[in-house]
């Protein structure tokens, strides 16, 4: 009998990632399992991206909004601070990838995509949402940038707590904004058995409200 024989009927099935699907409710199904199965941070992307000239980096942030209406043409929201590495790579080159992996569900998700900045009104909103003290700790730090001592920076929270507890609120930094990646690829990577694993592939149809989508042999 093959390895393959030996898989059984179960194994040797259509893809069970559907063809077809919205990915952007596929997206929503599997983060659903995550805020499940995930015991950190479900919503934690690895986000790439690189300079003019193709050098790339990578780093962990948070997935902050998402949907076919979170930009005029949908897409996956985070935000930061423009004066660090992935902030200055943006501003020179607006595409990005993210990639969420949930080890509780060996599943991934990979998107790509251009880049474009929220309003000014979204992101006071959502920085005047998180905690006072998140607040400080961001408004606080220059983000990338060489630090003498640990000291100089906890002098500068100290300070700027002080100035701004009464009000409970810091002003939002000019250079901390949030970005849209709004994705031309959506990748499902599902794990099976053997090895056989399971991929699809969304990418939206250009010129068109919709997406094509295909199987990738992993």
């Amino acid at each position: 009998m093959s390895e393959v024989d030996a898989l059984g009927e179960a194994q040797l099935a259509d893809s069970a990632i559907p063809a077809g699907a919205d990915p952007y409710a596929l997206f929503d199904a599997w983060m659903a399992m995550a805020k499940e199965c995930e015991p950190n941070d479900p919503n934690a992307m690895a986000l790439a991206t690189a300079t003019p000239n193709g050098r790339p980096s990578v780093r962990m942030v948070l997935l902050k909004g998402h949907g076919p209406t979170e930009s005029e043409e949908g897409g996956f929201t985070f935000f930061t601070n423009t004066g660090s590495r992935k902030g200055e790579e943006i501003t020179a080159n607006m595409h990005a990838s993210l990639l969420f992996h949930w080890k509780s569900l060996n599943r991934q998700i990979r998107i790509e995509g251009p880049l474009v900045e929220v309003s000014k009104e979204r992101a006071d909103a959502y920085f005047h949402s998180r905690a006072y003290n998140s607040q400080v700790g961001s408004a606080a730090s220059d983000q990338s940038r060489p630090l003498a001592q640990r000291q100089d920076y906890l002098d500068r929270v100290e300070a700027l707590w002080a100035e701004h507890e009464a009000a409970g609120k810091v002003p939002r930094p000019a250079h901390w904004t949030g970005f849209t990646v709004r994705p031309e690829r959506i990748e499902f990577w599902m794990d099976r058995d053997n090895r056989l694993h399971d991929r699809r592939l969304f990418s939206r149809v250009p010129g068109a409200d919709g997406w094509s989508d295909t199987l990738l042999y992993p």
